[in-house]
């Protein structure tokens, strides 16, 4: 189901759920239009076809005591389908690793990493990431702050795009 095929009614509800996961479904059917039996099928529908992968709380990590946040961009000896799929896995698996994303150009992976303090990420930069199998290079970037942490998707740019192919 991809985002131009759906209708306005399931856009309406994806934004409502991702600016508020927490709605009763009663809330989301007011709030779209619909009544509740139909709305509940819609959101039903939209988790099948994996639209709607899950609901998180957007837990504050500084205030949980991760103060140090860094950016690690990696780059492989090899970029073999095998090797590119261990590496993914093997972060899959390191709790400091919060996101792992492939690029193309001169780096394999970005890493976003979050730590209690610095000499925990240092511990895990050494003895884990640098250390790992196939990793020929690590360069680390340190978030000083944040300027937008907006999760999901622009819901305005799909509404344009939807809009403009009427």
């Amino acid at each position: 189901m991809p985002g131009s095929k759906l209708d306005p009614i399931d856009r309406k509800i994806l934004r409502e759920l991702q600016d508020d996961g927490r709605m009763t479904n009663v809330e989301l059917a007011r709030r779209v239009g619909i009544s509740a039996p139909p709305c509940l099928r819609r959101v039903r529908t939209l988790e099948e076809s994996g639209l709607i992968k899950g609901y998180h709380a957007d837990v504050n990590a500084r205030e949980l005591g991760f103060e140090v946040q860094v950016f690690a961009m990696v780059g492989l000896h090899s970029q073999a389908e095998v090797d590119l799929s261990a590496f993914e896995e093997k972060c899959r698996n390191w709790p400091l690793v919060r996101e792992c994303h492939m690029l193309n150009g001169e780096i394999d992976f970005i890493l976003k990493c979050v730590a209690p303090d610095l000499s925990t990420f240092q511990n895990f930069l050494t003895e884990g990431l640098t250390s790992a199998e196939n990793v020929a290079s690590v360069k680390t970037s340190l978030v000083i702050r944040g300027a937008k942490d907006e999760p999901g998707v622009p819901f305005d740019v799909l509404e344009s795009r939807a809009n403009a192919e009427d």
